[in-house]
């Protein structure tokens, strides 16, 4: 059965719900991407599931307001080009660890079990494109260290 302004109608609702999902229960605003990432290190590769941050908005927000993050899960921060970076937990309800990663994609620094809701500043160490936050003591579980190498289309290694 074929009723006029349905197919209008649903592609309103479909693009509605989508854009529903992209924003928690708080209203923090989620990154709408999803990509896979991998990290090389002297013990093994580790997969990671990560949203990416591209905008102006999206990392500003970061993984704000937000109560848990699952093992295996974080968020990449593209701070493309390569510069300086700055980040705070301010408005974080939890502890990462922020892994800063160069664009050849080495890890320059990672900052590990940072202070929820902190305003301290916490500098990358050197120039980077990107920053990964991953919940607190990833690092450490995983043997994550700086050197160790980021598989991703954000980084071309050298």
């Amino acid at each position: 059965m074929n009723f006029p302004g349905f197919a209008r109608c649903r592609a309103s609702l479909l693009a509605l719900a989508a854009l529903l999902l992209m924003v928690s229960p708080n209203g923090a605003v989620r990154a709408a991407e999803v990509q896979p990432l991998e990290i090389v290190t002297k013990s093994g590769v580790q997969m990671f599931s990560v949203e990416m941050a591209t905008t102006d908005k999206e990392r500003e927000t970061g993984l704000m307001y937000r109560k848990e993050l699952a093992d295996g899960r974080g968020m990449l921060f593209d701070f493309s080009p390569e510069q300086q970076v700055s980040m705070w937990m301010k408005n974080t309800f939890i502890s990462l660890d922020m892994i800063f990663i160069g664009a050849n994609g080495r890890i320059l620094r990672i900052a590990e079990n940072t202070e929820p809701q902190s305003t301290r500043i916490i500098p990358s160490g050197g120039p980077a494109k990107g920053v990964l936050e991953v919940i607190a003591g990833t690092a450490k579980k995983y043997g994550i260290a700086p050197g160790d190498q980021i598989v991703h289309p954000l980084f071309k290694a050298r």
